[in-house]
């Protein structure tokens, strides 16, 4: 989506081809039919710091439909609460004054992170062959901070375990979320449906003379010298254009390959793709008779729920009676294994340890969805399994898909930033070279002394 408005903004005609019959893949809603309510796939949130991702919005008038918060409530069992966010003080101790005050972390845990983030801010965390558990270990974490901190805030955003994930891209996370300025580490949630959040891609681009087409599949894709054109070929059509931009997860892409045309460095390319892994993240929407907080989102400490949204509140034009919560497990592959009367139950118990409210409500409906292929991992040494928008080996063919080599992990703005670079390589092999990339967000306060 992000490489074709940016295309049709630049004058090309655009045919997006998606083989579901809505937008979005992995960032998606639909329709439940066991609860009849549309629910997200799983809840996405943003940061200030996704500087693409909310170019992309603007681009599809979509930017005030995400409600943005600067505070984390965290919550012990038992329903103890300490406050994240920032302070009057200039970055990157804006967010010093909560940390220390907070009953979440014991001192030797504050001592520790502090000891951590200094590590971080000096640059010394960038080896992206080293995994972020064996740093932690050689940085001497507490168990407070492991288990508080690294395992949930940071393990869970990456969605990965903590010896699976390159230290460089837990620094880059730290330093957006909680460092370069409060502005970057704002929290953002989508106050409609994912999918209605995406609906303006569509007309944006026939505002623009191009198409999209739903519920087409790309049987097979093969360049044409004679024309110089490649042909699409789908059950039904035969779809010609000059330029093909791959915005495939990796392993459509896997597949997609030996029915293209062969060509040298396809298989380096397939190649890159195996190296690749998915991480499931699943989610349980509970709607209960009441509310069951007057929180919009909750970091959840020492269960196996992560993260609590607030939907009710989060998304008023459902207008409820009572109250729904989405809570969120990341990172753990032994949830996603349990059925779905398992997982709705422990989720509920656990929910009750952190809003007694829940043992005094009715439980009026649930759906449990898991996103098996939620993310890819960030492994140690990951980088050089991520092809560039330019790399792949057919003509006027280009990559895009939050897998490739955006710099970012697996997030919305990594997708959003590859559509953008795509857009870009195509545009210079056309010989119309355009900037759609949006600048990152400058570090503010002291952080601008080391960036």
């Amino acid at each position: 989506m992000s490489a074709g408005c940016a295309l049709a903004n630049a004058g090309f005609r655009v045919t997006l081809i998606e083989r579901r019959s809505y937008l979005g893949g992995r960032a998606s809603s639909y329709l439940h039919p066991g609860v009849n309510e549309v629910i997200d796939n799983c809840q996405h949130a943003l940061i200030g710091a996704y500087t693409n991702l909310l170019g992309f919005y603007r681009r599809i008038g979509v930017a005030d439909k995400i409600h943005w918060t600067t505070d984390f409530t965290m919550i012990e069992p038992g329903g103890h609460r300490s406050v994240l966010g920032p302070s009057a003080l200039p970055a990157p101790l804006h967010g010093l004054p909560r940390l220390l005050s907070t009953h979440a972390f014991s001192l030797a845990d504050k001592l520790s992170l502090a000891r951590a983030f200094t590590a971080i801010l000096l640059g010394h965390a960038d080896n992206p062959n080293e995994s972020l558990g064996d740093w932690l270990r050689r940085h001497h974490q507490s168990r407070g901070a492991m288990d508080r901190f690294w395992r949930l805030v940071i393990a869970s955003a990456l969605n990965s375990d903590l010896d699976e994930i390159s230290v460089s891209y837990a620094a880059m996370v730290i330093r957006g979320l909680f460092m370069d300025s409060p502005q970057a580490g704002a929290f953002g949630m989508s106050t409609v449906p994912l999918s209605d959040l995406y609906s303006g891609a569509e007309p944006h681009i026939a505002r623009h003379g191009g198409r999209v087409l739903l519920n087409t599949n790309v049987e097979s894709a093969s360049w044409q010298e004679e024309t110089q054109q490649w042909e699409l070929r789908t059950r039904d059509d035969l779809i010609t254009t000059d330029s093909l931009v791959l915005a495939l997860p990796f392993e459509a892409t896997a597949k997609l390959i030996p029915q293209m045309s062969p060509a040298e460095g396809a298989q380096k390319l397939l190649g890159q793709i195996k190296k690749h892994t998915h991480w499931p993240i699943c989610s349980v929407h509970l709607w209960f008779d009441r509310e069951m907080t007057d929180l919009d989102h909750a970091v959840l400490l020492d269960r196996e729920i992560h993260w609590m949204y607030n939907k009710g509140r989060l998304q008023p034009w459902r207008k409820l009676k009572g109250g729904y919560l989405e809570l969120v497990v990341s990172a753990s592959r032994g949830f996603a294994a349990l059925e779905r009367k398992q997982a709705i139950d422990q989720a509920v118990a656990e929910l009750a340890e952190f809003f007694p409210t829940v043992r005094e409500a009715r439980l009026e409906k649930a759906a449990l969805v898991k996103e098996v292929r939620a993310t890819f991992g960030v492994p140690p040494g990951i980088d050089s399994a991520r092809p560039a928008a330019k790399d792949a080996p057919w003509p006027n063919c280009f990559l895009a898909g939050d897998w490739i080599a955006t710099g970012w992990p697996s997030t919305m703005e990594s997708a959003a930033r590859s559509g953008h670079l795509a857009a870009e390589a195509l545009c210079k092999v056309a010989g119309r070279p355009q900037i759609f990339l949006e600048p990152d967000l400058k570090p503010r306060g002291f952080m601008r002394l080391f960036s």
